[in-house]
C-alpha cells in the first residue's frame, strides 16, 4: 500500500536525503524543510521504496503539497 507524504506547512526544501527508487525504513529521514528559520525533518511513515519525489532542494513550497510517495 502506497503512502503519500504531504507537507504540514510551507517553507523551503533545505536538504533531500533520498532519491526515487531508494528503499527506506519506517522512521528514516527523507528530507528536511526550513520553516520559519527552523529545520523540520520529514520521515518515512512506512518502510518501502520511494516511488515519487516531487520536490527539489531550494524549492519554496506550500502547505499540503504531496512531496513524496512510498510504496
Amino acid at each position: 500500500m502506497a503512502e503519500t507524504i504531504e507537507l504540514e506547512s510551507g517553507g523551503t526544501v533545505w536538504k533531500i536525503l533520498v532519491r526515487e527508487g531508494d528503499t527506506v525504513e519506517e522512521g528514516q529521514e527523507l528530507f528536511i524543510m526550513e520553516v520559519m528559520k527552523m529545520e523540520v525533518p520529514y520521515t518515512a511513515p512506512i518502510a518501502g521504496q520511494v516511488t515519487g519525489l516531487h520536490i527539489r532542494e531550494g524549492d519554496v513550497v506550500e502547505e499540503g503539497l504531496a512531496a513524496a510517495e512510498i510504496g
